[in-house]
């Protein structure tokens, strides 16, 4: 039951976390494309790397993995948001704009979620005589 409260708890904070990142892309970027799910999904790979580095250096414990990889991530990022804009996108017969958001979505994201691995397990590294 406390594994539940836990996750549900930063369930809550990444779902808050979402919905202020996303409405504040599309203030920025208009809505003509899905700037915000994108900006959401980009900055979650980043963050996912840089927990996945963390947790390879450091015991964080399972209610604090629950708490960020399972609550707070899986409420940040947006699959099904992703999904549903592209079909929509795609319906409305915007193709270029639907291929555009997916390939940058995928593609940066795993970019984003390696470089965030790597550039933690360097500084990790770096910070070494000290942790």
């Amino acid at each position: 039951m406390l594994k539940i409260i836990i996750i549900a708890a930063g369930g809550a904070l990444g779902a808050v976390m979402r919905y202020g990142l996303s409405g504040m892309a599309y203030r920025l970027g208009g809505t003509s494309f899905p700037w915000g799910t994108l900006a959401v999904n980009l900055l979650g790979s980043l963050l996912i790397g840089i927990l996945w580095a963390i947790t390879q250096r450091f015991s964080l414990g399972p209610q604090l993995k629950a708490f960020l990889l399972i609550g707070l991530l899986g409420a940040f990022t947006t699959f099904s948001t992703f999904s549903l804009e592209n079909m929509n996108l795609i319906k409305e017969g915007e193709i270029i704009v639907a291929v555009t958001n997916i390939l940058l979505s995928v593609v940066l994201g795993l970019v984003l979620a390696y470089s965030g691995f790597l550039s933690t397990k360097y500084i990790l590294r770096l910070l070494n005589p000290w942790l």
